[in-house]
C-alpha cells in the first residue's frame, strides 16, 4: 500500500519575509493616507474653517438678536402696563399717558404700534381733540402694515365719534364693509348704518338692517334689544326677544 507524499512545509525564513512584507505593505498604505490627508487640508482647510467660523459667527448673531429682541418686547410690554395705568389714573395723568403712547406707537411691531396709536387717539378723544383723534384713527386705517381689525375698529370709532357732524350717506360708505353679518364689527356698524338710512329717510333700508342686528346671536343683547325695538318700529321681523331662562341656556352651550 502507497503512502501519500508528505507536503513541504513553510520555512521560517519564508514566514519572515511574508511577515516583512506584509508590514511593509501597510506602512506604505499609511504613509500613503497621510499624504492624502495632508493634501486634502492644504486643499480644503482654509474654505471649510472659513465655513465653520462663519457658521458660529451666524448663530452668535442669531441668539444675541433673539435674546435682544426679547428683551426688547418685555421691555415695550412694561413700559405699555405704566402708560396704561396713567391713562386709567384720570385726566392730570392725561398728558403724560399719551406722551408715552404716542412714542410707543413709533417702534414696535405692527400690532403693538397700532395698539398704541389707538389708544393715543383715544385719550385725545376723551379730551375732547375731536380732529387730532380723527386724523389719528385715519392714519391707523389708512395704514397697510397695521393687523386689519386694528385699521377696522379704527374706522369704527372714528365713525362713532363724528357720526353726528358726518354726512349719513358717508357714514354708510365708510361702514360698508363692516355692517354685514359675520363681520367682528357687525354690531355697532350695522346699528350706526340703519341710524345713516333713517336720516336719509330710508327706512325700507334701515328696518332690514336692524333686524339683521337684533337676529345676530354673536351680537352683545343690549345691542340686539335696541335694534329690536328699532326694527320692530319700522313694521320689521326681528325676532322675539329672549327669555331669561333661554337667555341664560345660550350663554351655558
Amino acid at each position: 500500500m502507497a503512502l501519500p507524499p508528505d507536503t513541504p512545509k513553510p520555512s521560517p525564513t519564508a514566514d519572515r519575509l511574508a511577515a516583512q512584507q506584509d508590514g511593509f505593505l501597510r506602512e506604505v498604505d499609511e504613509a500613503l493616507r497621510e499624504d492624502q490627508m495632508v493634501g486634502a487640508l492644504q486643499r480644503y482647510g482654509k474654505p471649510v474653517g472659513f465655513a465653520i467660523v462663519a457658521g458660529l459667527l451666524a448663530l452668535a448673531g442669531y441668539l444675541y438678536w433673539d435674546h435682544t429682541q426679547k428683551q426688547a418686547s418685555a421691555d415695550r410690554s412694561e413700559r405699555m402696563v405704566l402708560a396704561m395705568e396713567k391713562a386709567a389714573a384720570g385726566p392730570a395723568s392725561a398728558d403724560g399717558a399719551l406722551k408715552e403712547f404716542d412714542a410707543l406707537a413709533k417702534d414696535g411691531s405692527a400690532g403693538s404700534t397700532a395698539a398704541a396709536a389707538l389708544t393715543a387717539a383715544a385719550i385725545r378723544a376723551q379730551q375732547g381733540k375731536v380732529e387730532e383723534a380723527s386724523k389719528a384713527y385715519a392714519a391707523i386705517a389708512a395704514d397697510s402694515s397695521a393687523p386689519q381689525p386694528f385699521r377696522d375698529l379704527a374706522t369704527l370709532r372714528d365713525v362713532a365719534m363724528r357720526f353726528d357732524a358726518l354726512p349719513p350717506q358717508q357714514v354708510i360708505d365708510r361702514l360698508k364693509a363692516l355692517a354685514v353679518p359675520g363681520n367682528a364689527w357687525f354690531g355697532s356698524a350695522g346699528e350706526m348704518t340703519g341710524l345713516a338710512y333713517l336720516k336719509l329717510n330710508k327706512p325700507d333700508q334701515a328696518g332690514p338692517m336692524f333686524a339683521a342686528v337684533a337676529k345676530d346671536k354673536a351680537v352683545p343683547e343690549s345691542l340686539r334689544a335696541r335694534a329690536r325695538l328699532l326694527a320692530g318700529q319700522l313694521g320689521f321681523e326681528a325676532g322675539d326677544a329672549p327669555t331669561p331662562a333661554a337667555d341664560a341656556a345660550a350663554k351655558t352651550e
